[in-house]
């Protein structure tokens, strides 16, 4: 017989109730009978919830001691097996910022995607991980790019703006995650970079280019390949470089670690391939590149100036001294003049002044107008003046302004114009006014500028020239729409009195790669620089200093040619990004990632199913059963 063993957690006892001798209940007490009723209520004001509450809180509150002290330790526990993955990420985003100016190492961009390209591929690296090692790649990399934005408007706008930038590389490491199973991956992860930047150019707000990769290869070897297929086609070629490096190394390490590896080579002919096909096509295009660079070929010469009058003072206020921008410039075109008529500077056939170097409209205001105009028939050639005009017709408290273009004639004056295409958010223009005005005081000093209507090209001593003022520069479509409807040289006029040298460099990269996407010289004048004459393959044959008051004249050739990248860019792109889109489905049906229909979800359905079965079979009349053999009809 098995022995009860006591468990001390239990009741082992019962109390029995005292009940009456007489009667067998349970003795009430009468009224008479003293009972302590304040103890009573003291026992049930213990038992209240508020305190009960209260204790409850002091309790977790003790525990979250050690929780919170144990912390530090699970973190870097969970860090530790991937801390050289995070390394790699933040030196491979520190790469790619060094190949954009001013450092200039156009070889670290190539560094930058092996790095990431390891880092992506590991086995360790989840879905989940992907998207954080591309956030953290694109913060790392954004932020030390963009430090001008937050130069005169303070930290909050520069780490918004690098933060929601950093979003685009997110989505690049998520994607690369989906396709790094596909044979030949270095060529999907190109691919998909590729969207990833067609992405970040387009939206939201229109869209910020800003931290392309192929405008970080001005100096590098590989800067020809934008004439064949505009920046989408470059900055393939450059990841497409690091990916194969990383997929040549893994593989060859992999190899050599085999105990087998006698039995077999390393499969390393489709990344090789992949750069020997980057290198060929950079060979086969850069002596057109060089040749057209160097001044030959039968088109005229002609001699442009561009001139840099300087601010008083740099900042967001820079032009609030009346008329102190347009003397500024007035007086260094006087000052080529005296230089033209000394002997000292050859006489220029037309001048290209930046953008808002007229501060006040010179249409509306009659005293701008004279000196404009004055300055033209001193120089004895038209000006390309950059001014802002108001749009007729609109309410008073609903301003609205255009940053144009015109072509100044000595004695006619005012003559073709180029209204801006495409305005800049936030500075040009609020967007949303109604959630943004509310998040930051700078939101104020936002413009009030609309997009006009323009061909992009405007006629100057009767040459047609190209117009793609300052933000535009940074967009595809403006450059190439000025070059396709005719333009023979371009002009890119640009205000950076509100930002620092360092944006004013990075613009500048910008020019040089339109120079050598649509074979142009290209003429660039700033406010306060940097302003510079570059050649079709990129060289700067002439530049200004930062924040001084200087002019430019140098001889440009005027060129008819279209090159691949004009004709067909935005068809090579969209088969790049859709080449990448279908890469990311491709890879996610290659892992079994498309949701599947849920076993419970079709349960009730086929219970219905099997419901509706048994309801028709019940409905099935007893009359139409057959009759059993002989019936009832027998014979007599």
């Amino acid at each position: 017989m098995a022995k009860e063993r006591r468990r001390f957690d239990d009741a082992t006892e019962i109390l029995p109730l005292v009940s009456d001798d007489d009667t067998g209940e349970i003795p009430v007490p009468d009224e008479d009978d003293d009972v302590d009723l304040e103890d009573l209520d003291e026992d049930f004001d213990d038992r209240e919830p508020s305190n009960r509450f209260a204790e409850a809180i002091r309790a977790r509150l003790a525990a979250l001691g050690p929780a919170v002290l144990a912390l530090p330790p699970r973190i870097g526990y969970a860090l530790k097996p991937r801390l050289l993955r995070l390394g790699a990420t933040v030196v491979a985003a520190l790469l790619l910022y060094a190949s954009f100016p001013s450092t200039n190492w156009w070889w670290a961009a190539v560094v930058a995607f092996a790095l990431l390209a390891w880092v992506l591929t590991r086995p360790a690296t989840t879905p989940a991980g992907g998207l954080g090692y591309g956030f953290l790649f694109g913060l790392t990399f954004y932020l030390p790019l963009l430090p001008w934005i937050g130069a005169l408007v303070g930290a909050m706008p520069w780490i918004a703006l690098a933060t929601v930038s950093a979003g685009f590389p997110a989505i690049f490491g998520l994607s690369a995650v989906a396709v790094r199973r596909l044979p030949g991956w270095p060529v999907w992860f190109a691919l998909v970079w590729v969207a990833q930047e067609w992405l970040k150019s387009t939206g939201p707000f229109g869209g910020f280019p800003w931290g392309v990769v192929a405008f970080g290869q001005t100096d590098g070897p590989f800067l020809p390949l934008v004439r064949l297929g505009g920046p989408p086609l470059l900055s393939l070629g450059i990841v497409l470089i690091g990916c194969a490096a990383t997929a040549v190394v893994v593989e060859i390490a992999s190899w050599w670690q085999s105990p087998h590896r006698a039995e077999r080579v390393p499969a390393v002919m489709l990344p090789t391939v992949c750069i020997c096909v980057v290198l060929f096509a950079t060979i086969v295009v850069w002596p057109p590149v060089r040749h057209s660079g160097t001044g030959a070929g039968n088109e005229p010469v002609v001699t442009v100036a561009a001139v840099q009058g300087n601010v008083p003072r740099l900042g967001l206020d820079f032009n609030s001294q009346r008329r102190a921008v347009l003397d500024n410039h007035v007086r260094e075109t006087r000052r080529l003049a005296d230089d033209v008529h000394a002997g000292r500077a050859p006489q220029p056939q037309f001048v290209v002044w930046p953008e808002d170097a007229s501060d006040i409209d010179p249409l509306a205001n009659p005293d701008a107008g004279q000196l404009i105009t004055a300055a033209a028939e001193v120089i004895g050639a038209p000006i390309l003046v950059g001014t802002v005009l108001d749009v007729p017709n609109r309410p008073p408290d609903q301003p609205a302004y255009t940053n144009t273009v015109i072509v100044w004639n000595p004695g006619s004056g005012p003559a073709e114009r180029h209204n801006k295409q495409i305005v800049q958010p936030f500075g040009e223009y609020l967007p949303w006014p109604w959630l943004f005005k509310h998040l930051s005081g700078f939101a104020s000093w936002a413009g009030h500028m609309v997009p006009g209507q323009s061909s992009g090209v405007v006629h100057a001593a009767g040459i047609p020239v190209g117009v793609a003022t300052c933000w535009e520069v940074i967009f595809d479509r403006a450059p190439r729409e000025s070059v396709r409807n005719g333009a023979q040289v371009l002009a890119m006029p640009s205000n950076n009195a509100t930002f620092e040298q360092t944006m004013s460099e990075q613009q500048l990269a910008f020019d040089k790669v339109r120079a050598v996407e649509h074979d142009r010289y290209v003429v660039v004048a700033g406010t306060v620089g940097v302003s510079a004459v570059i050649a079709p393959d990129g060289r700067e044959l002439a530049r200004t200093e930062f924040f001084q008051p200087a002019y430019l004249d140098s001889q440009v050739r005027l060129k008819t040619a279209l090159t691949p990248a004009t004709r067909w860019g935005p068809i090579v792109q969209w088969i790049l990004v859709l080449a990448g889109v279908g890469a990311i489905l491709a890879g996610i049906l290659h892992n079994g990632w498309f949701p599947r229909p849920n076993r419970r979800w079709l349960r009730p359905a086929r219970r219905a199913a099997a419901s509706e079965d048994t309801d028709d079979e019940d409905l099935i009349d007893t009359d139409d059963e057959p009759l059993d053999e002989g019936g009832r009809h027998s014979a007599r």
